[in-house]
């Protein structure tokens, strides 16, 4: 059995990702910042049948994240799908005349080294494995800057930048990267964006190697 680790995993899109994809055949390492919201995601997942178990780390922490993504590959089996999709803090979420230098340095940690250390660390098994998929889901900022939200818009723009490099580098050596771009609120029920529909534009990517980046909507 291969993994998928979630980072940033929540009741909702985290949820129906691991639901996706463990339904056919992946165990699932569910990582947030808080053991208890873990563990009952986990607890749920398993009660449906599904292999999972959680694993606390944040996301600026690098050594915490390094040592949840090794404790789910030596607990889980090796991690072949890697999601990273942490919602970013209110306090990221400023105008862009508002937003000090201070206030970058959180975004950058969450949407630049955190994506970054976890992506390098899973490459490895990745290329043992001779597959894998690292998928990053950013909302709408992170395609199309907006001055709302100047944080996240700034970092988001460096780790699309990283995902798309990864991705052309990465392709020859049957390792997928993608991007999932949610604009707005994700919401059950929604025609676009239920947690259900795009966990399957996660597979899609996942299935599909040659797109980089997908849409929750045209």
């Amino acid at each position: 059995m291969t993994t998928i680790a979630v980072v940033g995993a929540g009741p909702g899109l985290g949820a129906a990702a691991a639901r996706r994809f463990g339904a056919e055949g992946h165990g699932v390492a569910l990582i947030s910042r808080s053991q208890e919201r873990v563990d009952i995601l986990a607890t749920g997942l398993r009660a449906e049948g599904l292999t999972a178990d959680g694993y606390a780390a944040d996301v600026r922490d690098r050594e915490a994240l390094i040592g949840a993504l090794d404790r789910a590959a030596q607990e889980l089996g090796p991690i072949e799908v890697l999601v990273y999709s942490p919602l970013p803090h209110k306090e990221l979420l400023r105008p862009v005349l508002e937003t000090t230098v201070d206030d970058l340095v959180g975004a950058v940690e969450f949407s630049i080294y955190g994506p970054v250390t976890a992506a390098r660390h899973v490459l490895k098994g990745m290329r043992s494995l001779g597959r894998g998929s690292i998928l990053f889901v950013n909302g709408g900022s992170g395609a199309r800057p907006n001055p709302k939200v100047a944080g996240t818009s700034i970092a988001f723009a460096g780790e699309s930048a990283y995902a798309q490099m990864l991705h052309d580098t990465l392709t020859g050596e049957g390792i997928q990267v993608g991007q999932l771009i949610v604009p707005g609120a994700i919401q059950p029920g929604h025609p676009t964006h239920d947690p259900a529909v795009l966990a399957d534009k996660l597979w899609h990517l996942h299935t599909h190697p040659e797109t980089f980046r997908v849409f929750a909507e045209e």
